[in-house]
């Protein structure tokens, strides 16, 4: 048993490390976008492309947060965190779902200049070709970090994809808003943002959804699938307050159990065995299982 426990460590370090090459990678990518953005927005001295660029480096800063929490989170159990540092992924998927809150509150304040005081970017085949070009590097960079977030059944890969997303979108309503105000419409600009406000709200709300689910130790186990499994044990004769918690890819599941009252102490501990054995092949993300043993009560 102990052997497989350092087996499992070993696989979640592995892990953490795979999903810290990945954040580096998407980094660099991140930064490319930000830094064409804000160079021409600022050449052309248009206030919504430079704008989307401080928006895409918020992108390259949450991969920052993203690698210094997984260097916390890939740490192994110690005294101070006996269940290891796992949460600390969690709380990194809460400063990425505050960070597109900031560039929301960017994106409203773009939109009601645009609506109020007719500001709206200056038109140029360039600024165009420069966001198309933004556009597809961000699409390339949400597909690998959530293939990858899958993979790894990481939040922290997948959250920073939502966000990415979110910097898709921000684009496309630029690029959308350059049409229209070619067309003859300059409030378009705001419009459109005022519309992406309202995707990006909802992509801060999911992230920060997950997030608090992980801290606040929501169930992560349906009690009654594992009452299921832990019953087709033999000498198991009831299973009862079975409870469970932690990050989707390392969960920890404690229960109580019954067992004949006339097995010896050798005994019991042998089916509570079996236990944990049958619920870490059923559940691989299972990492810990605490088995309370209790003798069968009378009927």
């Amino acid at each position: 048993m102990e052997a497989s426990l350092v087996d499992r460590s070993a696989a979640l370090q592995e892990r953490n490390r795979k999903v810290r090459v990945v954040l580096l990678a998407i980094l660099g990518a991140n930064w490319v976008v930000a830094v064409a953005k804000l160079v021409f927005g600022l050449m052309a001295q248009s206030a919504s492309v430079t704008a989307d660029g401080l928006h895409s480096f918020i992108d390259g800063s949450s991969n920052v947060l993203g690698l210094v929490a997984m260097g916390v989170a890939s740490q192994p159990a110690d005294a101070d965190h006996p269940y290891g540092h796992g949460k600390f992924e969690a709380l990194a998927s809460l400063g990425i779902g505050a960070m597109i809150g900031v560039g929301m509150l960017e994106l409203g304040r773009m939109a009601f200049d645009s609506l109020l005081h007719d500001k709206h970017p200056t038109v140029s085949v360039t600024m165009a070709a420069v966001m198309v070009f933004t556009l597809v590097v961000n699409l390339i960079v949400t597909r690998v970090e959530r293939h990858y977030g899958q993979k790894y059944k990481s939040s922290l890969l997948l959250a920073d994809a939502q966000h990415t997303l979110s910097d898709v979108f921000v684009s496309i309503a630029v690029l959308i808003s350059i049409g229209l105000v070619a067309m003859g419409y300059p409030r378009a600009d705001g419009l459109v943002a005022l519309a992406v406000m309202v995707f990006v709200a909802r992509v801060a709300y999911g992230i920060v959804r997950q997030a608090v689910g992980i801290l606040s130790d929501t169930a992560r186990l349906d009690p009654a699938q594992v009452s299921q499994h832990t019953l087709s044990v033999a000498g198991v004769r009831s299973c009862r307050d079975v409870r469970s918690r932690g990050m989707e890819e390392s969960v920890y599941v404690d229960l109580k159990i019954e067992v004949d009252s006339q097995l010896t102490t050798a005994q019991a501990h042998e089916v509570a065995d079996q236990v944990e054995e049958t619920l870490h092949g059923a559940y691989p993300q299972v990492v810990d299982v605490v088995v309370h043993v209790e003798p069968s009560r009378a009927r």
